[in-house]
């Protein structure tokens, strides 16, 4: 074989699949993660938002561990560290714990209103941390389709203008979730979606364990069946097995218009929530979350054309080389 051939070049990335793909496995994240809004509502009534939102990273941390352990998977290497603790301190401690307390006062569909900011918040991200240049009109879609977003869900729960004390935690829920999915999309395409996900888990254990006991010794779980069922999706589904989609479609990319599949998330989760809580589904519902699911579809045609790389001064190169007798 010879050196020259593809077979024996490097793998810089871990890409999976051309761009089509990036944009299924995206939305198959956002159907797991469309049920984390009215499952921590269920969880929240038998449980300290403390325990659901670092217990959910505990039960994730462990089949994490287990995942990586069976698979012998190499240890991250120098700054890769420092980037999963960024992605743990975004997706793993901020948005759980942050969605856990909001939610132990505040309605799911009132939730639903706020987290419709994360798509336009997570392109942004994205713009700034990837190598991404979307056009204008890119960014005119993403800004309707969060208007249409908000406004649906704002009409389901009573109107944006009614502000609670725990849309800072949303607010904030939204911006560590957003950060946290630019930068493991990035380290996703050199470690591999789920294994970007297992060791930002692991990683963060040590501190999601000691504030699960400390919540358990504060306040112990009087959970029903249904509620501590509600807390394993969270934990395996919202925590785990979601991020594998979720970071996979990232990793394929464009980041900022796979992000935009996000759109639909406050759509499904306020139908959930009309079928696991009872809430009221009306003709405003289907009629506005069809514009959002447009709006989504919209963005994601966009073509997104990548920051150009700089190219080396051949010219330059030539004359640094040293002149030959």
């Amino acid at each position: 074989m010879k050196d020259h051939s593809s077979a024996t070049a490097p793998k810089a990335r871990v890409i999976l699949t051309g761009p089509p793909s990036g944009l299924w496995w995206g939305i198959l994240g956002v159907a797991a993660f469309s049920f984390t809004v009215p499952f921590t509502k269920v969880a929240v009534a038998g449980m300290s938002p403390l325990f659901i939102g670092s217990g959910r990273a505990v039960v994730a941390a462990v089949l994490a561990a287990a995942a990586l352990t069976l698979a012998r998977q190499r240890l991250p290497r120098g700054v890769q560290w420092a980037r999963l603790a960024v992605v743990a301190a975004g997706v793993v401690i901020g948005f759980p714990l942050l969605t856990s307390f909001a939610l132990a006062t505040t309605p799911a569909s009132h939730g639903a209103v706020v987290i419709a900011l994360l798509p336009a918040v997570t392109a942004t991200a994205a713009v700034l941390r990837g190598r991404e240049r979307p056009p204008m009109l890119f960014w005119l879609i993403t800004g309707v389709g969060a208007l249409a977003a908000i406004g649906f869900a704002s009409m389901q729960s009573g109107g944006f203008g009614q502000l609670h004390s725990a849309d800072l935690l949303l607010l904030g829920s939204v911006v560590a979730a957003a950060i946290g999915y630019a930068e493991g999309g990035l380290l996703a395409r050199e470690l591999g979606p789920w294994q970007t996900v297992s060791w930002a888990l692991v990683l963060a254990s040590p501190l999601m364990v000691i504030l699960t006991l400390f919540a358990m010794v504060q306040q112990p779980p009087t959970a029903t069946p249904v509620q501590w069922a509600a807390f394993a999706y969270l934990g395996v589904v919202s925590m785990f097995l979601g991020f594998f989609a979720w970071y996979r479609g990232l990793a394929i990319g464009p980041m900022a218009r796979v992000s935009q599949v996000q759109l639909i998330q406050p759509v499904l989760s306020i139908c959930w929530a009309g079928l696991l809580l009872g809430e009221a589904l009306t003709w405003t519902t289907i009629i506005g979350g069809l514009a959002v699911v447009l709006c989504a579809g919209a963005a994601v045609r966009v073509r997104l054309s990548p920051v150009p790389t700089p190219q080396p001064n051949l010219h330059a190169t030539r004359s640094l080389q040293p002149a030959k007798d």
